[in-house]
């Protein structure tokens, strides 16, 4: 069959616009999720939701409150009771549409949440300037989940206008809670992939550039993600401030003596205090303190060490200071390499797009992205997993409140994505 892109363009960029509007951040997409049911149920998918895609024992970083904010939001965008009543508190959905011919199960997953980020209002950023800006202040889809969505329901459009020259199953995943890789855990922890034979995901930009795409990137970085809440006593700081037990004490403490943890000989290490709240008044010796953390590695056993150091700190400040600890895991990914059968596939499926050159070269992704949870999962039970990343130019990098992409890097990611899905379930 032909692959062809202008059938799906309008698609791509007016959905891509439409869900640019309207972030939401993790574990809260209520409005993002229905509008994704609402389509896969439209091209004649089932479509499963809440604990069926999510399994609750195993979400990491997830706030009622910002669930609760959700939900109410969903009311108010005309979001009926019943889906809401289906989701059950958890979002994300995945699409299943079986060709009823006998062949593999692929699984192509996508990730839906925002970044906390304030869009820029400036007259030459495109969003500004064309009218489809972020509605919600300190929210904005500043890394692409946006593409990454349009891109997932134009490719799920397609498999189902073509579904009659395909054979197995396929699994189109719309993964919540991306950023501060929250919510792969949850969903992989469902079941949902493990009867999956081959997993692809993308992320869109990051190291390429429009008319490139890199099919063997490296560099996922393990990571972990830690919210440490120290308890103390308090106590007036002038009186009696021998009574007390002072929690920021230990939270500053950790903060510098973690920056210093050694660095591993094997490979590389990053970790990083990104806030501490702490005390209660000036003159109050500080029984509380947050601090919210991650550490990461190039590898598993790298990350272990960067964890294990970290809590060995954590503990050690605590109990200088005579306070209670604890520390809640908030997030975490794993790292990944590329199946080599996938490759081939990656490959194949790029060099029947005109004008695109397929990156064959090692690319350093330099992040970490909890697709990988899913990969893994895929791959422990036997299957194969890939993931690509699709070119495309932008003015500012991600997570800055200036983030656009070159919305006709869409049309070549869709078609890569469509050859690949053809040449695994092709009904030859």
């Amino acid at each position: 069959m032909s692959v062809c892109a202008a059938k799906y363009h309008d698609q791509l960029i007016s959905i891509r616009r439409h869900l640019h509007t309207m972030p939401e951040e993790g574990w809260s997409e209520f409005t993002t999720t229905a509008f994704l049911v609402g389509k896969l149920r439209e091209y004649g998918y089932e479509v499963l939701v809440g604990t069926k895609v999510i399994n609750p024992d195993n979400c990491l970083g997830r706030s009622q409150k910002v669930v609760d904010d959700g939900i109410e939001r969903a009311r108010a965008n005309g979001v009926c009771e019943e889906l809401l009543k289906e989701m059950g508190g958890y979002t994300g959905c995945v699409g299943i549409l079986d060709t009823g011919r006998p062949g593999p199960t692929l699984a192509c997953r996508f990730d839906i949440d925002c970044v906390p980020v304030t869009e820029s209002t400036e007259a030459d950023h495109i969003p500004a300037k064309e009218g489809f800006c972020s509605t919600r202040p300190g929210l904005m889809h500043a890394c692409g989940h946006d593409a990454h969505m349009s891109t997932g329901l134009a490719v799920a459009h397609w498999i189902a206008d073509n579904a009659s020259e395909l054979c197995g199953r396929v699994k189109i995943l719309f993964q919540p809670a991306e950023e501060g890789v929250r919510g792969a855990a949850g969903m992989a922890a469902s079941g949902i992939v493990d009867d999956v034979d081959y997993f692809l995901g993308a992320h869109i930009a990051m190291m390429c550039k429009t008319g490139e795409i890199s099919i063997k990137p490296y560099g996922f970085l393990c990571t972990t993600k830690l919210d440490v809440t120290y308890t103390g006593r308090p106590a007036h700081a002038g009186v009696e401030p021998n009574a007390g037990r002072n929690a920021m004490a230990a939270a500053c403490n950790a903060f510098v003596q973690l920056l210093g943890i050694a660095r591993h000989g094997s490979g590389m290490t990053r970790i990083n205090v990104g806030q501490l709240n702490a005390g209660e008044g000036r003159n109050v010796i500080p029984s509380h303190a947050v601090m919210k953390m991650e550490v990461r590695g190039e590898t598993g056993e790298i990350n272990q060490y960067m964890y294990d150091s970290a809590v060995a700190i954590i503990q050690g400040c605590a109990i200088s200071q005579g306070c209670e600890y604890t520390i809640e895991k908030m997030g975490e990914a794993v790292d990944l390499v590329n199946d080599e059968e996938l490759v081939k596939v990656l490959a194949d499926a790029g060099s029947k797009v005109q004008g695109l050159k397929v990156r064959q070269d090692p690319m350093n992704f330099g992040g970490s992205e909890d697709a990988t949870i899913l990969a893994r999962r895929v791959q422990a039970h036997g299957g194969k997993a890939a993931f690509f990343v699709i070119g495309a130019d932008r003015p500012s990098g991600h997570h800055t409140s200036r983030f656009d992409i070159d919305e006709g890097a869409l049309d070549a990611g869709f078609e890569v994505w469509a050859n690949a899905v053809e040449e695994i379930l092709g009904n030859n």
